[in-house]
């Protein structure tokens, strides 16, 4: 929200998230940083209590994985888009079936389930579906950006070896930073290898 309201000086942005500390961290930095049109928001993406067509862009950044209801989650960013803005998200996505996942692929995704506490991932293909389903979006469009993203999972845990501080400081989180590292390496093979897909996608909000 920060970026956006950064690039868009004129513009009103408003970031929502279901965490307080969040939004008291955003909030802050949002000060120190000179974003004054930048504002932040307790609500839950499922039922926000915004008016219909409140937005003219709606922008989601790897929130959709999160999501215990998929199609709410869509339904809820049309029903709050004014007709002709535009929808943008970005969301981590498992392959499309059939074919039916094999035993390993099957293994691989519920770790990745239970380690960051993921309810369920969905196809890219499926979220189009989803978006075209709400009869109020056209223009669906979507991309794997895997090619784009996949060196940020190294990178990641790289910036952990690099940067080891808050082990140090909290000497108490070694095992749970150890085992982010190993679904670290687990979330890169799985993007390298097709099982998992960086969903880009976008669509307009028809003007009925």
């Amino acid at each position: 929200s920060r970026y956006l309201a950064k690039k868009l000086p004129l513009a009103t942005v408003t970031g929502i998230s279901i965490s307080d500390a969040q939004i008291a961290r955003a909030t802050a930095l949002a000060t120190q940083q000179g974003v004054a049109n930048a504002k932040f928001e307790l609500k839950d993406a499922l039922k926000m209590d915004y008016p219909d067509n409140s937005f003219d862009m709606v922008w989601a950044i790897e929130s959709g994985e999160h999501m215990p209801d998929k199609k709410k989650y869509v339904e809820e960013m049309a029903r709050v888009l004014k007709p002709g803005g535009t929808l943008v998200f970005a969301t981590w996505c498992q392959r499309e079936t059939p074919p039916d996942f094999n035993p390993t692929e099957r293994a691989t995704l519920d770790f990745l389930y239970g380690e960051w506490t993921h309810p369920y991932f969905i196809s890219i293909e499926e979220y189009t579906r989803l978006m075209t389903g709400t009869g109020v979006l056209e223009s669906v469009a979507s991309d794997d950006w895997v090619k784009e993203t996949i060196a940020s999972w190294r990178h990641s845990i790289w910036v952990g070896v690099w940067d080891p501080w808050i082990v140090v400081r909290k000497p108490w989180t070694w095992w749970k930073t150890l085992r982010d590292g190993v679904t670290l390496e687990r979330m890169h093979r799985a993007f390298d290898c097709g099982l998992m897909r960086y969903g880009m996608l976008k669509a307009t909000k028809k003007f009925v």
